[in-house]
């Protein structure tokens, strides 16, 4: 792990949402999640330094930064690398980490690998647990399928997971990590791109969301509160 520190930054805490950079870019929140030994990892990684380490140590949940060009604005990105989650007793086994870092996300990349089918299965209780934490707000979600070099030992079709994705109304990639890194960033790229769009085209939702607009005030109460106003003033002429 030593190279990937050295080759992009680890910011120890994630930044609140909606907050800029220490550069004053804007920051994107993206939390990758998936079924244990599928490669999040190795995708992240390849990601951020365009380099394939095939090897690597029990997720500790690292998280990663860096700064990227979308339609020529530079974006502040957080990849938030969690542990592999599996299914128990027909549902999905949360740990607080990973909802914590599904609440935190802005979208997620869900990760499965065409060589083993029930990280695969995995995807609909994903999709569902994300949907659950974020009830009103729908999250940009990208399905990408890993590991399709290894065509010897593939488990899952990838028109199984395109047909999934279409069903879930999320974007879909094939991806080699240890092969092609050309398609590891189009994922991502493509992620970013509908996030840039949807602040863009929502900035004054997302503002209101953090800043509750005051309600109006009623004319009629203020017709009656000016009357009352005015008989005490009457009253007290009076009694002068």
């Amino acid at each position: 792990m030593r190279l990937i520190q050295n080759m992009c930054t680890i910011a120890e805490y994630p930044l609140g949402s909606g907050e800029c950079s220490a550069s004053g870019n804007r920051m994107i929140k993206i939390a990758v999640v998936g079924g244990s030994g599928v490669g999040k990892t190795a995708l992240v990684v390849r990601f951020l330094t365009k380099r394939f380490i095939g090897d690597y140590e029990r997720n500790a949940g690292n998280l990663y930064s860096r700064q990227v060009q979308i339609d020529g604005e530079t974006l502040a990105i957080q990849v938030q690398d969690t542990a592999g989650v599996q299914i128990s007793e027909h549902s999905l086994d949360c740990n607080e980490q990973l909802t914590s870092s599904l609440r935190w996300a802005d979208a997620v990349v869900i990760v499965f690998s065409v060589t083993d089918c029930k990280s695969y299965e995995l995807i609909s209780h994903l999709h569902q647990h994300i949907q659950q934490l974020h009830p009103e707000n729908r999250l940009p979600i990208v399905i990408v399928a890993n590991k399709a070099d290894l065509l010897h030992v593939k488990q899952v079709e990838p028109q199984h997971g395109l047909q999934l994705a279409n069903m879930l109304g999320c974007t879909f990639y094939e991806v080699s990590v240890s092969e092609n890194y050309n398609d590891v960033y189009n994922a991502f790229h493509a992620l970013c791109k509908e996030i840039n769009k949807q602040a863009i085209s929502t900035p004054e939702k997302r503002k209101t969301c953090l800043i509750p607009r005051p309600k109006s005030p009623n004319m009629q109460d203020l017709k009656r509160r000016f009357k009352q106003a005015l008989s005490a003033k009457v009253r007290t002429v009076t009694s002068i």
